[in-house]
């Protein structure tokens, strides 16, 4: 089957049409203010506790290995809440980026 210029060129259409969707950062053009802010606030909420609970997860593990408890528990509680903060800053910078 042949390709008819008129394929080519809506095919062109589309593709050009989904750079610029995607070129926009990911909003959803019906998204209000609102949902945008409710996700980024959740998402931050879920990056700084799995990091907390990974942190606590490995101290924990560690200690039971080594027999130090609970000082490994404590150090990596800390650890896992320095890397959620890390990561809440590179998604505030992000985002702050996409605007």
């Amino acid at each position: 089957m042949e390709k008819t210029p008129e394929d080519i060129e809506l095919l062109e259409r589309k593709i050009a049409a989904l750079r610029q969707k995607e070129g926009r950062g990911g909003k959803k053009s019906g998204d209000s203010e609102f949902v945008r802010a409710s996700r980024l606030g959740l998402r931050i909420g879920a990056e700084l506790l799995s990091a907390v609970i990974v942190g606590a997860a490995l101290g924990y593990l560690a200690d039971g290995l080594l027999g130090t408890k609970p000082w490994l528990l404590t150090a990596f509680l800390f650890f896992g809440g320095a890397a959620g903060v890390v990561n809440v800053y590179r998604l505030a910078k992000q985002e702050d980026k996409n605007k």
